[in-house]
């Protein structure tokens, strides 16, 4: 790992073992990009990567020169104006009404590791030599601004972290309209734009298509990063496929509004933004005052998806998580909702956690309804006082009685919402986000609680470190179940309500800051209405995410899937639900429930006594083998290796780091009347060990002994009644079924 700064030259060389990253200073002070890919060597010109030439209708910014314009040149932090009409990465109304800016280079600084944003999530080191970071100075002489463009480069793997501050040094107010985070210049078009589309239920398909002239984005308004659109897009080489080719992953730290777009001009250059959404962004900064943009992370691999994944994977889980749960396995959890919803009492509630207990269940999750007048979706959000009605002794008497039975308990919160049927609303009606002579639209019956409002957060945290301090709680589930609407603050003046939707998320970011901080033991998993909020930024503070609403494992598939592209087994909130489906109105095997949720955090949302006994003794054995094998599934490398957006089988597999064990997940959506025979091509094994594999449907059974190369090459074969056993119970095929193959070495012979 290293940072080459070539004074003479003024050029800017970050390189290790996979990547170089190159940048100069242009002739008229801006920063060009030159080349971002495979590691190159160094040389101390690169000048000849800077291409100029004259072109008709350009707009050149010297008097003697036809071939200097910015719009033909690929740039670090283009501005709109003075040449360049692409789309910009910095945007700032001034006084006088101008949006003109002259970005130019005022100096450098290096700098060993990577610093923290302030009041941001990012990703981090947890030693110096981990990162070296660069950032380059700019100024504009009119206004003085000044801006610094960030860049850590890892040592290891082709990953590069960018972000930018302003300061405001002038006399005057700006405005930022527009700030991203990054903005990538790159020399032609030939791409596949990868992104990851969907609604509530639906969360994180696949999306591909070629990049073509104009602009083509994805982005949320919605003051989260929504169900509809993820904040990571992927563009690949066409020739490029899971296992090999270029491909580079756009990933942005953050929880809010965002936009990531590609724009091709007609000369095949592809400009790359990704940052807050402009659309109704209006950040005022006064003479002296900062600020600062998410972070963006850049990966980039010649050798497939399945690596860029796997880089994601490993960051995210290692340096973007962060304390007590960072490492370790998550504990196999029950959740009340879909057995009780808002019918409850403490009663019922003892009842599922003893019979989950009985199983081998190691956490009790009381879902929503716990609280205030909450009996519906009417009333209650924003007071967070248990309901005595319903539990005698509050949450400190129910978590004693779970904990004495052996299990930890956990508790669900609405912290951001509020019903206007509540004490809360009732005493401080100013306290959403309403514009004032306008309707207010509710979600769900709720309304957003202004977290851009200090107060409003101060009053939410005490309420909840009153409960978390007086009992006994292990998890929470942090639930967030509408969007913004009427985006307006009370508390702010007309020129700040631009403000009000980054405000926002970072009213949220302290709220957990201040309850992970003084509460580290404490398991938080984000949820927004499922996966709403499934992004780089909440990971930064709960290392696991509610994936998504739907439940079905048929669906799920194309759930787990599509989010494994940039997010870890370790972050996937995954559970085993009840049949018929409540999501779906499907009935799937209990066996394939748990084959599909045991790649994730693993638990159930059902009444175990509703299950036949039967079935219960199928869960005990679901539950001790997710219990065997859980550190292996939730941390070990994974692989995609068939695809439900392409293939009615689905299959993936996770590998130890140590290549002594793996586990394939083996999935059919439809069976079939004589079907084709099957072979699946495993990958990340050691070619010349030997491996003992175990198919395990309803029951474990033995298949043989296979070296690591014929298992890679030759392929497991996975066709119905393969072992000649074709009349036994748990041979019989049904729609929507599931094997799970267990791999172990055995020595390893010559």
């Amino acid at each position: 790992m290293s940072i080459i700064v070539n004074e003479k030259n003024k050029t800017f060389h970050l390189y290790n073992n996979q990547i170089s990253y190159l940048m100069s200073v242009l002739p008229n002070g801006h920063i060009g990009q030159l080349y971002f890919g495979k590691r190159i060597h160094h040389r101390e010109d690169f000048s000849y990567l800077l291409e100029r030439m004259s072109r008709p209708m350009a707009s050149c910014i010297f008097e003697e020169s036809k071939d200097f314009s910015l719009e033909h040149l690929k740039q670090e932090y283009g501005v709109y104006g003075s040449g360049d009409y692409r789309m910009p990465a910095a945007d700032v109304l001034q006084e006088n009404g101008s949006r003109i800016l002259d970005l130019c280079y005022e100096g450098y600084e290096v700098q060993e590791g990577k610093p923290s944003l302030p009041g941001l999530p990012a990703i981090y080191t947890e030693n110096e030599k981990e990162a070296e970071t660069l950032i380059l100075c700019l100024g504009d002489k009119v206004t003085g601004l000044k801006v610094r463009l960030m860049y850590t480069i890892f040592a290891a793997e082709g990953i590069i972290a960018r972000s930018v501050s302003f300061a405001n040094n002038g006399n005057q107010a700006l405005h930022l309209a527009t700030a991203m985070s990054l903005c990538m210049d790159l020399p032609d078009h030939d791409y596949e734009w990868m992104q990851f589309s969907g609604a509530w239920a639906r969360e994180r398909h696949l999306r591909t298509r070629h990049l073509e002239y104009g602009i083509q984005s994805v982005g949320s308004l919605r003051g989260h990063s929504s169900h509809e659109h993820n904040p990571f897009v992927i563009l690949k080489r066409p020739s490029a496929d899971e296992f090999q080719g270029e491909a580079i992953g756009f990933s942005l730290v953050y929880s809010g509004n965002f936009l990531a777009q590609a724009e091709v001009d007609t000369h095949d250059t592809t400009r790359v933004l990704l940052g807050i959404h402009p659309e109704g962004f209006d950040w005022k900064l006064e003479p002296g005052e900062t600020f600062q943009t998410p972070e963006a992370v850049m990966v980039y691999t010649d050798q497939g998806l399945n690596h860029l994944s796997q880089i994601y994977h490993r960051l995210y889980q290692k340096r973007l998580a962060r304390g007590y749960w960072r490492d370790r396995v998550r504990p196999i959890l029950i959740n009340n909702w879909e057995a009780t919803y808002f019918d409850f009492d403490e009663e019922r509630l003892l009842e599922i956690a003893a019979k989950a207990k009985e199983t081998g269940v190691e956490l009790f999750v009381l879902d929503d309804g716990w609280f205030g007048g909450r009996c519906s979706e009417h009333a209650g959000l924003g007071d967070w006082v248990a309901n005595t009605d319903r539990l005698p002794e509050g949450i400190r008497g129910l978590a004693q009685k779970i904990e004495d039975m052996g299990m930890k308990f956990g508790l669900w919160f609405e912290p951001e919402m509020v019903n206007k049927d509540s004490d809360l609303f009732r005493a401080h009606p100013d306290w959403i986000l309403q514009a004032p002579g306008r309707k207010s639209c509710h979600g769900r019956y709720q309304y957003v609680l202004d977290f851009s409002r200090k107060e409003v957060v101060d009053c939410i945290y005490e309420m909840m470190d009153k409960i978390l301090s007086g009992a006994k709680v292990s998890y929470i589930k942090w639930d967030m179940n509408r969007s913004i609407t009427e985006c307006w603050s009370s508390a702010l003046p007309p020129d700040r309500q631009g403000e009000v939707f980054h405000r926002y998320i970072l009213g949220v970011y302290d709220l957990y800051e201040r309850l992970t901080s003084k509460f580290p033991h404490i398991l938080f998993e984000s949820c927004a209405s499922g996966g709403a909020r499934f992004d780089p930024g909440m990971l930064y503070y709960a290392p696991q995410a509610w994936t998504s609403d739907d439940t079905d494992a048929a669906e799920r598939l194309k759930i787990q899937y599509g989010t494994s592209y940039c997010y870890p087994v370790s972050s996937m909130g995954s559970h085993v639900s009840t049949a018929p489906n409540h999501q779906t109105g499907r009935n799937t095997p209990l066996h394939t429930r748990a084959n599909v949720a045991c790649f994730g955090t693993f638990g159930y949302e059902l009444d175990l006594n509703t299950l036949t006994g039967k079935e219960q003794e199928e869960v005990k054995e679901q539950i001790a083998f997710m219990k065997q094998y859980r550190h292996l599934l939730q941390f070990g490398t994974f692989y995609r290796l068939s695809s439900p957006f392409e293939e009615n089988v689905t299959a993936w597999m996770v590998v130890s780091d140590d290549k002594k064990e793996a586990i394939v997940g083996w999935y059919r959506v439809l069976s079939g009347a004589n079907l084709p025979f099957g072979r699946l091509r495993l990958k990340g094994l050691e070619e010349g060990t030997e491996y003992k594999v175990t198919k395990r449907r309803i029951r474990e059974k033995g298949q043989g002994t296979y070296y690591g190369d014929e298992l890679m090459y030759a392929g497991l074969v996975t066709t119905d009644g393969a072992s000649g056993e074709t009349s036994l119970e748990e041979e019989k095929t049904y729609d929507f079924d599931s094997s799970l193959f267990i791999l172990k070495a055995e020595d390893e012979k010559e």
